[in-house]
């Protein structure tokens, strides 16, 4: 669902339903007489599956575990943001935010609509992460470390806006793009686009310092794992976001490098969760030990 509307802001389809929601085109089977339709319809239809397996997930948690379980509140949040994630998604369409428009007010949808869908595979990440017989009674709802979280938010913004830009005002060459960001006269979109990459690399350096650190210590075998795929997908991410500038951001890379993002993210989540988790682990036998 993530990518498919990523592919319907790259390919300008958002208005493939007109300015209609939930209908597409005042019809509930539009007819097809155009690929923007498609594109539009096929996402609509990705995320109506995607509401009725959450609150599947919803019920099925509520069966499953009792009340104030972490697994069965995780579950609730990921039912909030999904519900949310459908009107966001709605405002863009009813707002105008979509196709060709420019303007600043889409820049704060499409940014709303982006931190939504974060909180929304944090929660559903959480959720999994919770219903590990270890993890059952471990409290998450406040995190430690929240600087590398806050990051990947502020860098995936920013990349957000840096893809309308480059779908809004395409550059021919490398050359041309980079005279067009340092214009004054340039349009906002482009302006922005440089700050991007400098946030990205900022946060990747964070991100290898705080993972690199975690793999060294060799406190869990899982700590270990998930601070290695870390590094190895802000690694992979660097190399894409660098072959996006150099290739003029192509679809298919585009979509590549919003993958890898979730991938960060939701590798990032659960590190921080069990990151705290063997914090408390190692705190209470201490406070054990101080009481006797």
């Amino acid at each position: 669902m993530i990518l498919w509307g990523a592919l319907v802001r790259a390919t300008g389809s958002g208005a493939g339903c007109g300015g209609h929601w939930p209908l597409c085109n005042g019809e509930v089977l539009p007819q097809i007489a155009a690929n923007a339709t498609v594109i539009e319809f096929t996402h609509r239809l990705m995320s109506g599956i995607a509401l009725i397996a959450v609150v599947a997930l919803f019920a099925w948690a509520r069966a499953l575990y009792p009340p104030r379980d972490a697994t069965r509140r995780w579950a609730a949040w990921s039912l909030v943001f999904i519900l949310t994630e459908a009107l966001l998604g709605a405002s863009l369409v009813l707002l105008g935010h979509v196709a060709a428009d420019d303007s600043m007010g889409r820049v704060y949808s499409l940014s709303a609509h982006l931190i939504n869908t974060f909180a929304l595979l944090a929660s559903l990440a959480l959720t999994a992460w919770a219903s590990s017989p270890g993890n059952r009674q471990i409290r998450t709802r406040t995190f430690a470390g929240r600087a590398p979280l806050l990051a990947i938010v502020a860098v995936a913004v920013s990349g957000a806006i840096t893809a309308l830009g480059d779908t809004l005002f395409p550059a021919h060459t490398l050359a041309q793009g980079l005279r067009e960001d340092f214009a004054s006269t340039a349009n906002f979109l482009i302006r922005l686009r440089v700050i991007h990459p400098l946030l990205a690399v900022a946060a990747a350096c964070l991100l290898a310092l705080w993972a690199g650190r975690e793999f060294a210590a060799r406190r869990t075998d899982r700590l270990r794992w998930l601070s290695a795929i870390i590094l190895a997908l802000v690694a992979s991410q660097i190399v894409v976001g660098a072959g996006n500038i150099l290739l003029k951001a192509p679809l298919a890379m585009q979509l590549f490098h919003l993958l890898l993002a979730d991938g960060v993210w939701i590798t990032l989540v659960l590190f921080t969760a069990e990151r705290n988790r063997a914090a408390l682990h190692t705190t209470i036998p201490d406070a054990a030990k101080m009481i006797k």
